[in-house]
């Protein structure tokens, strides 16, 4: 639904790095607001912005624009949304040019959640954007000067009036003015310098010309905060300096050398800034918090002050912290009253996040923010395997939600642009994609005979070249542009390039495993233990995993994989991923394990400890350290909250990235426990003992654990469609069948899932085998499903399987004998083949 409006400004400008930013309602962290669990995020490019209204309530409708701006370039710091009590309005500014967009809010739009819910970019086409009294360009560009601002940052003031402080290229700030939108009034222009007090503009003169202003009061970056009746926009300058202005009277408040809150600064001062940002926060207990970003090379650092009023309208500045930044190039940070997260980019152009408490952070330690991990480079396709399900499969992975963007552009490819392809179900998608993946594997050969080895491989080349084009768009549209956090539910989101990310709270086990070995000085890391002894072990235990996980080749990481889905026994496999690892241990990384768990005083504690966390049944009794729980909504609200696709998407990823993260857990564990009983005493310092408690308890469990999580990793990585109620059953009143897990699955998933438990599990064995008879039964297969019911009826009791299967009241159910059971059951294959039929 973009909609593309465009707007005619003066030729001209320079290109700026693309950005993205948030906005969140002031209710969306109110249960029954209409704005709940809602918010709006923009990504900038050139001259383009496009915004994108979301909630996890509800699926909005016609909830994204695209605006571009011709001849101009968006500003840094140039796209800003707040709202009144009536109205939405998005400020933006260009190099060339402001605009101000006025936008009903979504209370003056709906009388109840119910209604269905239009986006409040809905009606955007019908607005003149050019209309006068929202779109100005700016003064400067008047008198021939050929640079415009290059940084921006907007307002709306408690009378309504928009605001663009601008950042000149000659040094100083210009702040342009549009009227309240529903009064009449004329643009204005004013000039904010340090010397002296400064009218209103009548005419323009710029001021280098007046040699008031020098390169060094270039603004890099702009914040703004209204306080009481006044405005003061704060700016970080290529000379190091923070300077604060007040709005009102039009003068410099406050200036501040930077380079004096860092030590070791030598030489720095002669060189003009570039890369320094600031970013303000408010709170009622700490007022007024900045935080400055200090891009010096090789040596950033967070410096965080507050603003503190003296008496005679003075101001200053009180140092509360100084944290020195890692040494990846800074692409976006926030400030909270409490905290500072970082975004950064590696050189290998890896997304990096990390948060930091700038108040109680003595010893300096970032937190770490654990990232989605990259997708495999290379496809493993086994002898057996179709090599056409391998690379689909991980696509999944790879594009959980911009499949489709990558498969659609890579398709266009394939198909040379002959022409545009629709939206597509996925069953037909699946199919475009494998004619289209056909055709290019028969164009390109010239032989006329292959052996049936010569044309799998050529397969097996195919189809990794286009889930190598896959990967090239997932790469491109995973480039992170910013971060928010909304200060009313403290929802982080990840911005980046094709779509947008959400931080959820890390289990304490999964913590463990997934830190850098820098992360885990402390037992106050493992909360998951109360005995630092314990907590100790657990700390080098963890370790040692790691140090498995990195032994473990791809290969052999597929090779145990493939097991698991053949089920085949996990210990055995694991017993051959360490005979593996002993026959190729080039880098001697055996003896570093051995010498690790010889530091373990107590291995089999600290494993049940890990077991214990890694239970789900264990964690929902016990409430574990996980995320916080929810506080449980009404009743009248439990169909809205987190109801819409972009809430579900998001579950469905937390679980898959849960069950991948545990599944590789066990996996090293099993191998690192096998690897205990090749040692024996030489590791053990309790002896036998142990040893038959690892044999007998903890390996079995661990192995139960594994396959537990690689079916939920496989069932996350699926995909789903409705099946419809009157496929699932007829509509009989003596034949209702009321489980709802038969009508989001189609029934081969379904098959799937009971062929991968059966081996290990046995809860709930005939409700199972029941199942299984009804994806029989939907496919044809008459006889297997009669037997599936049969072994269903003598795994459960009576009396409740022919409540299940009839409805039937339970006086009927317990009087009803065995016989008359199957009676039911084969009138029940004839119906169902005749509605089939």
């Amino acid at each position: 639904n973009d909609k593309f409006q465009c707007l005619s400004a003066l030729p001209g400008g320079v290109k700026f790095p693309d950005s993205a930013g948030g906005f969140h309602y002031a209710e969306s962290g109110k249960l029954l607001s209409i704005t709940s669990n809602r918010f709006i995020h923009w990504s900038t490019s050139g001259d383009t912005v496009q915004l994108l209204e979301q909630s996890l309530d509800t699926n909005l409708l016609n909830n994204a624009v695209k605006l571009k701006f011709t001849h101009c370039t968006v500003l840094p710091g140039g796209v800003s949304i707040q709202e009144t009590l009536n109205n939405v309005i998005v400020l933006i500014a260009t190099n060339q040019s402001v605009h101000r967009i006025v936008l009903l809010h979504p209370t003056r739009m709906y009388r109840s959640v119910s209604d269905p819910m239009q986006s409040i970019f809905a009606d955007m086409g019908k607005l003149s954007l050019q209309d006068p009294t929202h779109s100005a360009i700016i003064p400067m560009t008047t008198v021939g000067q050929t640079a415009g601002p290059s940084a921006a940052t907007a307002w709306l003031s408690h009378r309504g009036e928009a605001h663009y402080a601008l950042a000149l290229p000659a040094g100083g700030i210009m702040v342009v003015t549009f009227p309240p939108h529903n009064t009449q009034g004329s643009v204005t222009a004013v000039e904010l310098k340090r010397s002296s007090m400064m009218q209103r503009l009548a005419g323009w003169m710029p001021s280098a010309i007046r040699g008031e202003q020098s390169p060094g009061d270039l603004a890099l970056s702009l914040a703004v905060r209204e306080l009481e009746d006044d405005s003061f926009i704060f700016a970080i300058c290529q000379d190091h300096k923070l300077r604060m202005w007040s709005f009102r009277d039009q003068t410099c408040l406050l200036e501040a050398d930077m380079l004096e809150y860092m030590p070791a600064c030598k030489g720095v001062k002669r060189v003009a800034g570039q890369g320094h940002r600031l970013r303000l926060a408010f709170s009622s207990t700490t007022g007024l918090c900045l935080a400055v970003y200090m891009a010096v090379p090789q040596r950033g650092q967070f410096t965080v002050l507050q603003l503190v009023a003296t008496d005679s309208n003075r101001y200053s500045l009180d140092h509360i912290s100084s944290l020195f930044s890692t040494q990846e190039t800074l692409v976006d940070f926030a400030l909270t009253s409490t905290d500072i997260w970082g975004l950064w980019v590696d050189d290998s152009n890896s997304t990096i996040i990390k948060y930091i408490n700038f108040e109680h952070n003595t010893a300096g330690q970032w937190n770490q923010v654990f990232v989605q991990p990259p997708p495999e480079e290379e496809v493993h396709i086994g002898v057996d395997q179709d090599p056409r399900v391998r690379p689909a499969r991980l696509c999944v992975f790879v594009c959980w939600c911009i499949l489709k963007l990558c498969v659609f552009c890579v398709l266009q490819i394939y198909r040379r642009g002959s022409e545009r392809i629709v939206d597509l179900p996925w069953e037909t998608l699946k199919k475009e994609v494998t004619v289209a993946v056909e055709n290019e594997l028969q164009s390109s050969v010239t032989e006329f005979e292959f052996s049936q080895e010569e044309y799998r491989q050529l397969q097996v080349e195919f189809w990794s070249k286009f889930y190598a084009c896959c990967l090239q768009y997932q790469e491109a549209q995973a480039m992170p542009l910013g971060l928010t956090i909304s200060p009313h539910t403290a929802m982080v989101c990840l911005f980046k390039r094709g779509f947008v990310s959400f931080l959820l709270p890390c289990f304490a086990v999964d913590h463990l495993y997934l830190s850098y070995d820098e992360y885990l000085f402390s037992e106050e890391e493992t909360p998951i233990a109360e005995d630092p002894e314990v907590g100790r072990d657990i700390l080098q235990l963890v370790q040692c995993l790691r140090l498995v996980s990195d032994a473990v080749s791809g290969e052999m990481a597929y090779e145990m994989e493939k097991a698991l889905e053949h089920l085949q026994s996990p210990e055995r496999a694991a017993e051959l991923v360490l005979e593996n690892m002993l026959a190729n241990d080039n880098d001697n990384m055996i003896e570093d394990i051995q010498n690790k768990l010889q530091d373990i005083r107590n291995p089999t504690a600290a494993m049940i400890v890990l077991l214990r966390e890694m239970d789900l049944e264990t964690d929902s009794e016990t409430g574990g350290d996980g995320p916080i729980a929810p506080v449980i909504p009404t009743p009248s609200r439990l169909s809205q909250l987190y109801g819409s696709s972009t809430a579900v998407t998001v579950v469905c990823q937390a679980v898959c990235h849960m069950a991948m993260t545990r599944a590789l857990f066990c996996r090293d564990l099993l191998i690192l426990q096998k690897l205990y009983l090749r040692l024996g005493d030489n590791v053990f310092l309790g002896g036998g003992a142990q040893l038959l408690q690892l044999q007998q308890d903890l390996i079995p469990r661990s192995s139960h654990l594994l396959s537990s999580y690689y079916l939920l990793k496989h069932i996350s990585q699926s995909l789903a469609s409705t099946v419809p109620m009157d496929i699932i059953w007829p509509s009989n009143p003596g034949f209702q069948f009321p489980e709802c897990l038969m009508a989001n699955c189609q029934y081969t998933q379904l098959q799937e899932y009971v062929r991968l438990i059966g081996p290990w599990c046995q809860v709930n064995v005939g409700s199972c085998r029941f199942m299984l008879g009804q994806c029989y039964l939907a496919n044809g297969e008459g006889q297997k499903a009669l037997q599936c019911f049969q072994e269903a009826a003598t795994e459960v009791e009576k009396e409740e399987f022919l409540m299940r299967l009839t409805g039937a009241e339970e006086e009927e159910a317990a009087s009803t004998p065995r016989l008359q059971y199957y009676n039911k059951a084969e009138k029940l294959l004839t119906m169902k083949n005749q509605i089939l039929t």
